[in-house]
């Protein structure tokens, strides 16, 4: 399932990084979202709004990104103990999917403002988001991979996995 979830988080990613824009310089809010409209803003802050307001679905993609993030962190929290610790990958993964939802945050420049760590440029956070990406991927199809070699899958639990994890990604709230 963590290997569905972050094929899910990669391809969400994909379409959010075609609409996104980690400028960090200030811009003037024009957008649909009214009660923002004419305020001062980082311009990846706007790119952020003008993503949901303006593109169609994005405000979905968005979620179903969130979603795959803290449903990824989650199983490799449940990843770890069930293989009585000895996966260090698990415990790798766990890491990177913190460090990479800091970094997505930190890219957004909107729960990060303010504090000591907004004053990292939002183009070192959406760096640090794409290489942690792109290092989770590693890890977990390097994982996958190996466990599948050791326990080969049959088609019915692949099956299973599948509709569980699109059910978990689909679930409202979260």
């Amino acid at each position: 399932m963590l290997v569905y979830f972050l094929v899910v988080l990669l391809l969400s990613g994909a379409f959010l990084a075609f609409h996104y824009s980690p400028g960090g310089g200030t811009v003037v809010y024009t957008g649909e979202y009214e009660p923002l409209r004419g305020v001062e803003m980082s311009g990846a802050y706007a790119s952020i709004l003008s993503l949901g307001f303006d593109v169609p679905g994005g405000l979905f993609v968005r979620r179903l990104h969130f979603n795959a993030i803290v449903l990824l962190a989650l199983g490799t929290v449940v990843w770890a103990p069930l293989g009585r610790l000895r996966y260090a990958p698990a415990l790798l993964g766990l890491g990177l999917c913190l460090v990479g939802a800091l970094a997505g945050f930190g890219s957004a420049d909107d729960l990060l403002s303010g504090t000591v760590l907004g004053r990292v440029p939002v183009v070192l956070w959406y760096g640090l988001h794409l290489v942690t990406a792109l290092a989770l991927g590693v890890t977990l199809v390097i994982s996958a991979r190996r466990e599948a070699a050791r326990d080969p899958r049959t088609p019915g639990f692949v099956a299973l996995t599948l509709a569980l994890s699109a059910l978990l990604l689909l679930l409202p709230g979260g």
